[in-house]
């Protein structure tokens, strides 16, 4: 695809002013829980093992930070770790950032080419911002005019963009989930002019103005509201900034209240509070990281396709054999993967992308059925190979993760997960030959001429 003028200009200008731009956010990782608590509604618990079927999902970022090309809302705030443009003062820079509003003209915007591009990767599942930290509504919200929606993009008929976004992924059979961002570093609410902003958090003492506070909860849970009534069937309510919570700095969005709405208007509401462990933390979220060992609980683990999770120009890509490997490590040790992927500020997922989703997809389209809808199993790692199993305990899979650069061997060997009559290549059905020890040592040998890239067996 090709960018348009103003934003190459801006894009590039961008480049030499804002280093933090390209770097990934590591100062900025969401650790997940120390340990899971089970929701107690039954609804909750069979949506959430639906879920846990589906293995592969992504999480879209699209936003302002779009436009010039830079990493979501981070340039706004005040932490050590973030670097900005040293020419101009900090409220240039803000004002700058605000009026990227009458900017934001996506005249592109086709999230049908986003949920073809999806579907083709086999994916399963979509996370879509509704609003980052930076409180830029991607839907017509009725609390605020900081919208698309009463922007550079207000006389377009689709300025609604959340209910094309999900309507599109709908068509393709998506189960559909919301990112909300609990804190809003725009409202007047959470960031008052009257302080200074210091840091992520509510930048004036909670304490001795509850009252602000309460316009600025009543504020959050109208807006989750609006999602949650006005945009038709959503599964996933997808809460960000951990670091509202009650124990830091009072930051208290009464979250029972939350959940009891939430739940009114989308019975069996899946809730992900992240990192906040307790009833309304459904799954955890381990963030750009794959836990060390298996979980036998609801988990994902959230990792972009890039260095950020939003579009930059001049992004390094994972490669679709690295993103399938993560993908496989991860399902072996009972997790899901939401692979983040940032639409361009035109409003298209561009080519770089598209063409590692399809190979993805073309993957999965031979050896997804040692990922969808599997269980883990006791012995799950030996080198190079990752073990799933059917639910139904009939079959398990052998699942071979060639790393990048390396060429797949004549043989594969491990020890348990016995075979009992035999080995298959699922992306053929073909019986393969192999051998079994007397102490349980199991060689497969493979076909030759297989293209270089991952493989699975089952094993019968």
């Amino acid at each position: 695809m090709m960018i348009s003028n103003l934003y190459r200009r801006m894009a590039t200008a961008l480049l030499a002013l804002l280093p933090l731009t390209l770097t990934a956010q590591t100062d900025n990782i969401h650790e997940q829980s120390d340990g899971y608590e089970w929701p107690t509604d039954e609804l909750v618990v069979k949506n959430l093992r639906a879920w846990q079927d589906l293995k592969f999902g992504v999480l879209l970022h699209w936003g302002l930070y779009a436009v010039p090309g830079i990493v979501e809302s981070w340039s706004i705030c005040d932490e050590p770790w973030i670097r900005r443009d040293t020419t101009r003062t900090y409220q240039q820079y803000l004002d700058w950032y605000w009026g990227l509003a009458d900017q934001f003209r996506p005249t592109q915007f086709d999230p049908r080419q986003w949920a073809t591009a999806c579907s083709n990767a086999g994916m399963k599942y979509m996370i879509f911002t509704t609003k980052h930290h930076d409180g830029f509504c991607m839907y017509d919200s009725r609390e605020t005019d900081f919208t698309i929606a009463r922007h550079a993009f207000r006389d377009d008929e689709r300025r609604d963009v959340l209910r094309h976004v999900f309507d599109a992924y709908r068509d393709e059979g998506f189960t559909i989930g919301a990112y909300f961002s609990k804190p809003d570093w725009h409202s007047q609410y959470y960031w008052w002019d009257v302080y200074a902003k210091k840091g992520r958090n509510v930048n004036y003492p909670v304490e001795q103005y509850p009252w602000r506070w309460q316009q600025f909860k009543q504020f959050t849970h109208r807006q989750m509201e609006e999602i949650l009534t006005r945009y038709g069937r959503v599964d996933i309510l997808w809460l960000d900034g951990g670091w509202v919570w009650p124990g830091r700095y009072g930051q208290d969005i009464d979250m029972p209240a939350v959940a009891r709405m939430a739940r009114s208007h989308q019975p069996g509401l899946i809730i992900v509070d992240r990192t906040i462990r307790g009833p309304y933390e459904n799954y955890q979220t381990p963030e750009r990281n794959v836990p060390e060992r298996q979980l036998d609980y609801p988990w994902e683990s959230c990792i972009p396709l890039t260095d950020d999770w939003g579009w930059t120009p001049r992004a390094r890509y994972k490669t679709a054999q690295e993103v399938i490997g993560t993908l496989i490590e991860i399902v072996a040790k009972g997790g899901n993967l939401v692979l983040g992927v940032g639409p361009t500020p035109e409003g298209l997922i561009n080519p770089e992308a598209t063409e590692r989703l399809h190979a993805i997809g073309e993957w999965l389209r031979q050896y997804g059925t040692a990922i969808y809808a599997t269980t883990i199993t006791p012995h799950y790692h030996e080198g190079n190979l990752w073990f799933t199993a059917s639910k139904d305990g009939t079959k398990k899979y052998a699942i071979y993760r060639l790393p990048d650069g390396e060429t797949l061997p004549a043989q594969l060997s491990w020890t348990t997960n016995t075979p009992s009559k035999s080995i298959r290549l699922l992306s053929t059905g073909k019986r393969l030959k192999y051998s079994l020890s007397d102490d349980g040592h199991v060689t497969v040998t493979l076909p030759k001429g297989l293209p270089q890239q991952s493989l699975a067996l089952e094993i019968l």
